[in-house]
């Protein structure tokens, strides 16, 4: 895969030095929590002065490097984290796990039993559908600030 050395608008041919390198990311967005996964062709060249040069494409178009300032497809922010590919879909998955409804379980006890009346020892009824957050735990505590 060699070029030509020479300008057609302005810019210098590279001259290529082997295969496109392929490499996947996971990016994360801090301020509006976007998450997206994207993977990269990466072809390196060096350029008519003897420099390196790295060329990343994304589904066939030259983009610039993800790993100088990333850009939130959403909300446009540059605060991106950079993770190895992969964890955004593991957390989605996790996700989809903790919050997906649960099915209820089929009592064990002879026919005509109810089985597990669904409360407490104490008598108190056991509320299954409730998911305790941090902020939840820290809630009483937040109005204790001077």
């Amino acid at each position: 895969m060699t070029e030509s050395v020479g300008t057609t608008n302005g810019t210098p041919h590279t001259t290529g030095t082997g295969p496109a390198a392929h490499e996947a990311y996971s990016f994360a967005c801090m301020k509006c929590g976007h998450g997206w996964e994207q993977s990269y062709d990466i072809e390196h060249h060096v350029d008519v002065s003897g420099e390196p040069r790295v060329v990343y494409y994304a589904d066939g178009v030259r983009v610039p490097s993800p790993l100088t300032r990333p850009t939130c497809l959403q909300c446009g922010g540059h605060i991106v984290r950079i993770m190895r590919a992969g964890q955004v879909s593991m957390v989605s998955a996790a996700a989809e796990r903790l919050y997906s409804p649960r099915r209820p379980q089929p009592t064990t006890g002879p026919a005509g039993d109810a089985g597990d009346s669904g409360g407490r020892a104490d008598g108190a009824p056991h509320r299954s559908g409730h998911h305790w957050h941090l902020s939840d735990l820290l809630h009483p505590f937040q109005h204790h600030r001077r």
